[in-house]
C-alpha cells in the first residue's frame, strides 16, 4: 500500500475522475460568475467614488473601477442582487467542497511542474483553492454577523475577491475546454454498487491522447485511481447528494429575503428567528439604539434638532417643525449587505429634495448630501448619497413607518430611506445633513 499522497494509488475512491470533476467545475463556472457580477453590483451600490466615507477599501487603485451611478429604480434592485449573491454563495458551498475533494490528488502530484503551462495551472489552482476558501468563509461569517476578522470585512473581502477571480479566470481559460470535452466524450461507467469498475473506465477516450505534449489530458488522467475501491454509490448518485445539499442550504437561506412564514425557514440566515417586536415597527433591523449608544434623552423632542446646511446657510429644525413641512409617503423595502431584506414598508416623512430647498437648492437641481448620525461608533456613522438619490421623489427623511412613529431601533426621531440603496446608507438617528457636491 503506498504511503505517500504523491502516489496515484494512495487515492482509491472510485468516484474521482474527469467526468465528475468536469460537472462540478462547470456548475462553479456559472455560479461563481454570477457571484462576482453581483458582488461588483453591491460595490457599485455604495457609490464608492462619491465620498471616502462610503468606500471601506482604501488604496484600491485600478481595482476599484467604477462605471455608473447606482440607480434608484426599480426599488427592489439591491434586494434582488444582494439576496441572490448571498443565497447562491451559501448554496454553492457543497459544490465547492465536492470539487476540492475531487481534485485533491493533484495538489500532491510530483514533479510540481512538468512544463510552463502546467506550472501556471498549478499556481492558479493554489490561488484558486486558497481564494475560494477565504472568500466563502469570510462571506458566511459576515452574513452571520460574526466579524471575526483581523481588519475590515469590506477591505478583506474586496481584495480577496480580486485575487480569487484572477486565479479563477486563469484556471477557467485553461480547464474549461477540457471539461466540456470530457462531458461530450466520456461516459460515466456503470458504477452502481456491486458492479466492477474498470480502472480505465473513466479515462479520456483514445481520441484524447495522454502524452507529455497534452498536459490537460494527462492532468485529468491523474484523477482516476489505478486501484479503486469497490463503489458504494454511483457518480450520478454522488452528484445528486451534492445537489441535494445545495438545495437544502438554499431552502434554509432564501427565506431571509421575504416576510411572513417563509422567513421562519431561514434557519441558516442571521435573522431566521422571530421579528423584533410586533406592530408597525415589527420588521428586521441590524443596529439597535442601545447597541449604538443612543439614549432617550438626546432624541427627545426638547433636545433633538436636525441641522441642515448648504450654500452657506444653516437651518435647525425640531421634529415638530419637520412634521409641519409637506409630508409624503413611499413604499420601500430595506435590504442589507448580509442578504436579508424586508418587504415594502410604508414610510412617511419629508422628501430629501425639499430639505435641499430649505438651504437654497432647486428641487430638480438638489446636490449630493452627507448624512451624519447620532451614533458614536460603528461603520457608516456618516454616509453620502448621490444627487440622483436626493432628487428621487421616493427618497425621504422618514418620521413614521406603517402609520406609526419610528421606534428607537428604527431610527427615531428621523431616518433616511432611499429606494434601491443598501441598508447602511439609510442612516438612522439623523443629526446633520450637509448638501453640496462631494
Amino acid at each position: 500500500m503506498p504511503r505517500s499522497p504523491s502516489s496515484p494509488a494512495f487515492w482509491r475512491s472510485p468516484l474521482r475522475g474527469p467526468w465528475f470533476t468536469s460537472v462540478l467545475g462547470l456548475v462553479l463556472l456559472g455560479g461563481i460568475t454570477v457571484l462576482f457580477v453581483t458582488g461588483l453590483l453591491s460595490y457599485a451600490a455604495y457609490n464608492p467614488d462619491l465620498s471616502p466615507v462610503n468606500d471601506k477599501t482604501p488604496d484600491k487603485g485600478v481595482l476599484g473601477f467604477y462605471l455608473f451611478a447606482w440607480p434608484t429604480g426599480p426599488v427592489w434592485l439591491y434586494r434582488l442582487t444582494q439576496g441572490l449573491h448571498v443565497t447562491l454563495g451559501i448554496a454553492l458551498v457543497p459544490v465547492l467542497l465536492a470539487k476540492l475533494w475531487s481534485v485533491v490528488p493533484k495538489l500532491f502530484t510530483l514533479p510540481p511542474a512538468r512544463s510552463l503551462a502546467h506550472a501556471l495551472e498549478r499556481l492558479s489552482l493554489l490561488l484558486l483553492v486558497g481564494g475560494a476558501l477565504f472568500e466563502f468563509t469570510t462571506g458566511v461569517l459576515n452574513i452571520q454577523l460574526d466579524y471575526l476578522f483581523p481588519g475590515s470585512f469590506y477591505t478583506l473581502h474586496f481584495y480577496g475577491a480580486w485575487v480569487f477571480i484572477a486565479a479563477f479566470v486563469t484556471h477557467a481559460v485553461l480547464r474549461t475546454p477540457t471539461a466540456v470535452r470530457n462531458l461530450r466524450h466520456i461516459r460515466t461507467p456503470d458504477d452502481r454498487p456491486g458492479r466492477p469498475v474498470p480502472s480505465q473506465g473513466d479515462r479520456p477516450e483514445p481520441t484524447v491522447p495522454s502524452t507529455g505534449a497534452d498536459e490537460p489530458a494527462r492532468s485529468e488522467d491523474e484523477l482516476v485511481s489505478p486501484d479503486p475501491l469497490p463503489p458504494t454509490v454511483s457518480r450520478r448518485g454522488a452528484l445528486g447528494f451534492v445537489g441535494g445539499g445545495s438545495l437544502f442550504l438554499a431552502a434554509t437561506t432564501v427565506g431571509h429575503g421575504f416576510d411572513g412564514p417563509l422567513r421562519e425557514t431561514a434557519l441558516l440566515a442571521p435573522h431566521g428567528g422571530p421579528e423584533p417586536g410586533s406592530g408597525p415597527n415589527g420588521f428586521q433591523i441590524n443596529k439597535t439604539a442601545a447597541g449604538r449608544g443612543i439614549t432617550a434623552a438626546e432624541t427627545s423632542d426638547e433636545v433633538w434638532r436636525l441641522t441642515v446646511t448648504g450654500k452657506g446657510r444653516t437651518v435647525r429644525l425640531s421634529r415638530a417643525e419637520l412634521a409641519g413641512l409637506p409630508l409624503h409617503s413611499s413604499a420601500l423595502p430595506i435590504a442589507c449587505v448580509e442578504g436579508w431584506s424586508t418587504s415594502d414598508q410604508w414610510w412617511r416623512g419629508v422628501r430629501l429634495r425639499d430639505l435641499a430647498r430649505l438651504v437654497g437648492y432647486e428641487a430638480d437641481a438638489a446636490p449630493d448630501v452627507l448624512v451624519e448620525s447620532l451614533q458614536r461608533h460603528g461603520a457608516f456613522r456618516v454616509a453620502a448619497l448621490r444627487d440622483n438619490q436626493v432628487r428621487d421623489p421616493l427618497s425621504l427623511l422618514a418620521l413614521a413607518v406603517n402609520g406609526e412613529d419610528l421606534s428607537p431601533d428604527h431610527g427615531y426621531p428621523a431616518r433616511i430611506i432611499v429606494p434601491a440603496a443598501p441598508g447602511v446608507l439609510n442612516t438612522k438617528w439623523v443629526a446633520r445633513m450637509t448638501f453640496g457636491d462631494l
